[in-house]
């Protein structure tokens, strides 16, 4: 699984996001960090959204799928709960 989270410098619910994700230790993804402040068009889609956590769709031609936020107060444990169903779900597909 590819996830990719969109950042920006100074976002402190992004590093938390960011901290947790590679904290995860029992499932295999690969963790794309994206400053949105780096490309205008992302700045636009996601100003006033970031965190935002995206999972790529290999076998939908690399398809970025929103995953819904997760809350700030989840632990990696939750976190990783979270990020298994979708995981299981792309298996099941």
């Amino acid at each position: 699984m590819r996830l990719i989270l969109y950042s920006k410098p100074g976002c402190h619910l992004c590093e938390g996001l960011q901290e947790k994700l590679e904290q995860i230790q029992t499932l295999d993804f690969q963790l794309e960090v994206r400053d949105i402040t780096t490309r205008e068009d992302w700045f636009q889609a996601y100003q006033y959204e970031v965190p935002v956590l995206l999972r790529v769709r290999p076998q939908r031609n690399d398809v970025e799928e929103p995953l819904p936020r997760p809350s700030p107060r989840a632990n990696v444990q939750q976190l990783e709960q979270m990020l298994q169903k979708y995981l299981v779900a792309d298996d099941a597909k």
